[in-house]
């Protein structure tokens, strides 16, 4: 963020820049929600920052809600942007990972919320039907703040809060998945791709399993969605061996969920996340863009 005015008295930002960055983390978070890309969300909270610097604060009731408020709209106009630019890109699309810090698994709803699998059942809503899904079920926003964000009525956002809620539980995993579940299953994953072994790999892919693979037209990866487990299991058994002897494997958390980092000649070429559910991998997404993968670098704070 840039242009943040300080008092000249005591070198203190001046009470627009303290709220600003006192909900920042807060605001990344709903933008980041709303569009699956970090750097959307970055300069989703540039324009608010604009914004709110013109902001006369002694009308200003509630900081916050008003600066979710400037988000929300700012992330809808972008979101909508955005869904054009994605019809014309190279291959699947798979959200912007984030490398996490450990308090978002914490959160089981928040990590839930900016779960690789998550982001992609959003990305299935009307970018109205995201912003007040993610207001009210992740940020437990009222519905009359919710009505104010997005300039529709109350009873219009509750009936589209109950039409998104149904499309959503319709297609998330069944329960949470606990971050030991995800580990053992990825350390599974892990032991039968390094070690070429298609049985281990059909013993932990679920029969209908589906692998996503995002290069965005710079690096290689599948063209469009594997289904099923047998062609997942002989294609990463494949694939995997032939540059088995210049990759290395490292855990991490990704989106509040355990995850692997696959380094390629020391430097890192794809991140790893799944889907769990009844104890099988149903999901498996590839990042292998280069752009999606710089704040995979270093740890994002994300809030509620």
């Amino acid at each position: 963020m840039v242009g943040t005015p300080h008092s000249a008295a005591d070198d203190r930002p001046d009470p627009a820049t303290e709220a600003f960055l006192a909900h920042r983390n807060l605001l990344f978070t709903v933008a980041y929600e709303m569009l699956g890309s970090a750097a959307d969300a970055e300069d989703v909270l540039q324009e608010t920052w604009l914004r709110w610097a013109g902001v006369d604060l002694g009308t200003v009731r509630d900081r916050r809600a008003y600066l979710v408020r400037v988000t929300t709209r700012q992330a809808l106009v972008r979101l909508r942007t955005l869904s054009r630019r994605r019809e014309s890109y190279v291959g699947p699309w798979l959200p912007e990972p984030l490398l996490t810090t450990p308090d978002v698994a914490e959160d089981v709803a928040l990590a839930d919320s900016v779960s690789m699998a998550m982001l992609l059942v959003l990305e299935t809503l009307a970018p109205t039907e995201r912003a007040v899904f993610v207001l009210r079920e992740v940020f437990d926003l009222g519905y009359d703040e919710i009505a104010e964000a997005v300039d529709k009525n109350p009873a219009a956002v509750r009936q589209i809060a109950h039409r998104a809620r149904a499309h959503v539980a319709a297609r998330r995993p069944r329960r949470v998945v606990s971050a030991a579940e995800t580990r053992y299953a990825l350390d599974a994953f892990q032991r039968a791709v390094e070690t070429g072994d298609l049985q281990g790999l059909l013993d932990i892919l679920a029969p209908d399993v589906v692998l996503l693979g995002d290069g965005g037209g710079v690096k290689q990866a599948v063209p469009r969605p594997i289904l099923g487990a047998d062609k997942v299991a002989r294609l990463l058994a494949g694939g995997w061996g032939k540059v088995a002897g210049s990759t290395s494997w490292r855990p991490a958390q990704v989106n509040g969920h355990p995850a692997l980092i696959v380094q390629l000649k020391g430097e890192m070429d794809t991140v790893l996340a799944v889907r769990i559910d009844g104890g099988l991998i149903t999901g498996i997404y590839a990042v292998r863009n280069p752009e999606k993968l710089s704040h995979m670098e270093r740890e994002t704070v994300l809030s509620r």
